[in-house]
């Protein structure tokens, strides 16, 4: 018995397993440049861009309240991982909007940036389809997020738009 209670004092004793590995691959040294915060190429592999010479334009005081708050930058993230923006660049008093529209990884398709056209009805605003096939649209909340869903490929995802 004495030598039971041993063995089990022994064994509490013994070094802690070495810690589980996963199945990621790690990555070499070196693989990752140095980067600095104000260096474009900081931005993680795989997020939306809305290149820098977009430019949003302040819509005409002819313009209806309703149109004018879909005006600017947005990001969101759809279904909770996949990063997005929209730049709502021009607002017309009809309300025809010119846009750009960035997706990180999506499914299949590799990050992208497209510029289009679209309309607002309502409290959605409708873009006509992108060049990916994508069939993309935002309903402003009461809250002043957009709710936004992209359809593409068969899939859809939707998620929360905050005004940059």
């Amino acid at each position: 018995m004495l030598g039971f209670a041993a063995l089990a004092l022994a064994a509490c004793q013994s070094a802690p397993d070495a810690p589980q590995t996963t199945l990621e691959p790690a990555l070499e040294p070196g693989t990752i440049p140095a980067q600095t915060a104000s260096d474009p190429a900081a931005v993680p592999s795989g997020s939306a861009i809305i290149d820098q010479s977009v430019a949003v334009t302040p819509p005409d005081k002819a313009v209806p309240r309703k149109y004018t708050v879909f005006s600017g930058l947005w990001a969101g993230r759809l279904d909770g991982m996949y990063d997005a923006k929209l730049a709502v660049q021009t607002i017309s008093s009809n309300g025809k909007v010119t846009v750009t529209y960035a997706w990180g990884n999506l499914g299949d398709n590799h990050p992208g940036e497209a510029a289009g056209t679209g309309r607002i009805v309502g409290t959605t605003l409708k873009l006509d389809r992108l060049p990916n096939g994508a069939d993309v649209s935002f309903v402003m909340r009461p809250d002043g997020t957009l709710a936004g869903t992209v359809r593409l490929a068969g899939q859809t995802y939707t998620g929360a738009f905050l005004k940059q």
